[in-house]
Formats: C-alpha cells, sequence, structure tokens
C-alpha cells in the first residue's frame, strides 16, 4: 500500500513561517542595529576632540547617510532577484544576478566619489556649518568619500546574502566592522594624532575590511556553482532598472522625514529639539520591524521563484501578525518607558512637555508602522517596485499639504506627528490594497 504524506496543518505552517520569519529577521535585527553604532563610535571619539570637530563630523555623516540611504535599493533590489533565483533551483543565476548588483554598486560609487570630492566645500557650506567647523567636515567628508564604494558593495552583497536566505553572516560581518572601526578610529586618532582625518581614514578602512570580506564570501560562492564574476552589461543595466523605482521610493520617504524636521524648527527651538528626540527613537523602533521585512523579502522572493502562490499568500499573512504583535510590544515599550528615555537626551523641563504627548502618538501607531514595513518588505521581495514608488508618491502628495498646515494653524509638535502617523495610514491602506488585490503574486525565476 503506498503511503501519502498527509497535508500540513494551519498551525504547522504557522510553526514553519514562524522559524522562517525568526532565523532571518534577528540576525538582520542585529546587523541593522549594528550600522548607527558607526556613527556613535566616530562621534564618542572625535567629541573629545573639541566642539567644531564634532559639529565638522555631525556635518559630514549626514551628507553621507543621506547619499549612502538614496542606494539603498541595491540591497532591496538585489534581495528579491536573487532570492527568486534560489526558489526556481538555480544557485548559479541567483549568485550571477547578486554580481550584477555588485557591479552596479561599484560603477555607483565611483560616480558619487567623482562628484563629492570637487564639491564638498560647497556641500558643506550648503548645510549651513560655521566657518570654524566647516574646514573638519570638508576633511572628513572628502576622506570618507573614498569608502563609498565600499560601503555600497556592502549593501549589494548583503542583499546577495539575504536574498540565499543567509542574514548571519551580514550580522558578523557587522560587528566585526564595528569593533575594527572603533580600534582604527582610537588609534588614528589619538595614537597617530590625525584627529579628525584619522577618524575618517578607520572607517573608511574598515567599510573596505567588510567589503572584502563579503567579496570573498559571495566570490567563493560563485566559483562553487560555476557563476561568471564578468561584469555584464545587460544584467548590470536590469539591476539598474529594477532599482529605479525604488529610488523614487526613497527619495519621496526622505522628501517626507525632511519636511517633518523643517516644521518641527518653524515650531521653535524646544520643538525642534523634542522632535529629533523622538525622531531617532522613531528610528530605532524602525529597525525592529525592518529586520522582518528584510525576512519577508528573503521568504517571499523564494516562494515566488518556486512558483508557490500559497506558500507566499501563507507567509504574507503571517508575517503581517508578526508586524502587528511587535508593534504593541513597541508601543507598550516606549509608553512604559518614557520617564527614563526623556532624560538621556534633555532635562529640559520645557523639551520634556513637547516631547512627552507626541512620544504617546508614537507609541499608539507603532502596530500600524509593523504593518507597513512588513508589507513594504512582502512587495519588495515579490519585485513589485513600481506600485511602491506610485504609492509613496501620492503619500508625499498627501502628507506635505498637512505638515505644512501644522504652523499655520497654530498646531504643535503633536500635531505634528499625529500628521506623521497619518502618513504611516496612508502608507498602509495602498499597501494593504496591493496586498490583497494578489497582483503582486508572479511567479518564475525572474518578475
Amino acid at each position: 500500500m503506498l503511503m501519502t504524506q498527509a497535508p500540513a496543518t494551519p498551525r504547522v505552517t504557522r510553526r514553519q513561517h514562524d522559524r522562517e520569519i525568526v532565523a532571518l529577521a534577528v540576525p538582520a535585527f542585529g546587523a541593522l542595529v549594528a550600522e548607527p553604532l558607526f556613527v556613535m563610535a566616530d562621534s564618542a571619539i572625535v567629541g573629545h576632540l573639541g566642539t567644531a570637530q564634532l559639529a565638522g563630523l555631525g556635518i559630514a555623516s549626514a551628507l553621507l547617510t543621506t547619499a549612502v540611504s538614496i542606494f539603498v535599493f541595491l540591497a532591496y533590489a538585489t534581495t528579491a532577484a536573487v532570492a527568486r533565483r534560489v526558489g526556481a533551483g538555480d544557485l548559479q543565476a541567483a549568485i550571477r544576478q547578486g554580481m550584477d548588483g555588485i557591479w552596479l554598486a561599484l560603477l555607483l560609487g565611483a560616480a558619487v566619489i567623482a562628484a563629492v570630492l570637487p564639491t564638498a566645500p560647497a556641500l558643506v557650506e550648503l548645510f549651513g556649518a560655521s566657518d570654524r567647523a566647516a574646514p573638519y567636515a570638508t576633511t572628513y567628508l572628502r576622506i570618507s568619500a573614498l569608502g563609498i564604494p565600499a560601503m555600497l558593495v556592502v549593501l549589494a552583497a548583503t542583499g546577495v546574502l539575504r536574498g540565499l536566505q543567509d542574514t548571519k553572516t551580514p550580522l558578523r560581518v557587522a560587528i566585526a566592522g564595528f569593533v575594527a572601526n572603533g580600534a582604527l578610529n582610537a588609534g588614528l586618532v589619538y595614537g597617530a594624532d590625525l584627529g579628525i582625518a584619522g577618524s575618517a581614514w578607520g572607517t573608511v578602512i574598515a567599510q573596505c575590511g567588510m567589503a572584502a570580506v563579503y567579496l570573498t564570501v559571495v566570490v567563493r560562492g560563485a566559483r562553487r556553482h560555476g557563476a561568471s564574476l564578468r561584469p555584464d552589461a545587460a544584467g548590470i543595466r536590469t539591476s539598474a532598472q529594477a532599482g529605479v523605482p525604488l529610488l523614487v521610493r526613497t527619495l519621496s520617504l526622505r522628501a517626507i522625514l525632511m519636511i517633518a524636521t523643517a516644521v518641527a524648527a518653524r515650531l521653535g527651538d524646544a520643538d525642534i529639539a523634542a522632535h529629533q528626540i523622538i525622531l531617532s527613537l522613531w528610528s530605532l523602533l524602525a529597525f525592529a520591524l525592518d529586520a522582518i521585512a528584510i525576512a519577508g523579502q528573503a521568504i517571499i522572493g523564494r516562494y515566488l521563484g518556486a512558483e508557490d502562490t500559497q506558500g507566499a499568500r501563507d507567509a504574507c499573512r503571517r508575517m503581517v501578525q508578526w508586524g502587528i504583535a511587535v508593534g504593541v510590544v513597541l508601543g507598550v515599550l516606549v509608553v512604559a518607558a518614557r520617564p527614563l528615555f526623556l532624560p538621556l537626551f534633555t532635562s529640559d523641563p520645557v523639551v520634556k512637555d513637547a516631547a512627552l504627548p507626541a512620544l504617546l502618538v508614537v507609541a499608539l501607531s507603532q502596530p500600524i508602522c509593523g504593518v507597513v514595513f512588513v508589507l513594504d518588505g512582502v512587495l519588495m521581495g515579490a519585485g513589485d517596485g513600481p506600485y511602491l514608488a506610485w504609492a509613496m508618491v501620492l503619500t508625499l502628495a498627501v502628507f506635505a499639504p498637512l505638515a505644512l498646515l501644522v504652523p499655520a494653524l497654530g498646531g504643535g509638535l503633536t500635531a505634528l506627528w499625529a500628521a506623521m502617523t497619518l502618513m504611516m495610514a496612508v502608507r498602509m491602506l495602498t499597501l494593504w490594497l496591493r496586498s490583497r488585490s494578489g497582483r503582486w503574486i508572479v511567479t518564475g525565476a525572474t518578475r
């Protein structure tokens, strides 16, 4: 008698998805948190050189962070494309796809260097640097710009490994990079007496080391599976085309954050100070939710590549449940920790009074944020970049006039963060409608 395997029960299926999500999301969260620690380590070391040096570092870091965040599509698009190939069972093509993304990163990095080196003083002046801080900012920016190709390679290679369902290697590399960055900065700034230039060189060396480790891992995989390492014009062009919609999405999101900061600045010094505190917390909470989104990119891409539409739907549903649950937990933690959190950043009672009600709005919005981040990751994993671009442009169009009305109508920081919450609600609506339509489900090794 032939024995047939009983179909998995819903409970078993949920457990399988839970194990996948945890296995990918937890290391991804660690790697995400390690990234801002680079800036914190640089700030701690440079801060002891003087106020002008620290101000210069702040301006240069803001410029560098903006430049790199614009190209985050190198990680997102590569993850989705590689995961599809993995799901289709073609590891050779998966790694070849990843190499196209890495070559694109090198080309973009070279272009950024060519643009930044001659314009560094003008960029620093545009950010309103003082006469004392400007030379330090220019020095740090010019040296650190040399590490941008390595930073972009790290993004693309991280996408390759995530697509291969490996988030542990990026975590190990991030930790090693953080330790090396701190040691190099301390040694070059104080041991070699290079000042802020030593901090920049230490960061560049650490970034190049991280890129070298990633390239070693990817090259070994390419040789193991017989994938070509040579640049392929058609493949690079395909990677760039896949990244354009995600670039539009990212620029729209950055515009939203810049508008919010500009509006907060109009409200007064206490409000902008409180806004920066809340924004830093909001960004930290986003890392936890983004880790689930990264798991979603890798898992959904693999299911669609394997032409398992039901698996993709089930995984999407389960990840949304995770997003809501984690959002609720984060919201409760924000409310519970608010008496301890605010004194870490300010002792000014006026700033605290401005921040407290806005902080409660942020706490209440976390379940919404959880759904947004998860569905964002799901649609990225499906390669649904054009819809994500359109949805974010629409969200920007809704948010911008609403935010600009806040000071005109006499609203304060709480009203501004209520507008931010509405912005996230609009994002949730557009993403939910897309997920319900099923139009994102396109199976096969390529979309």
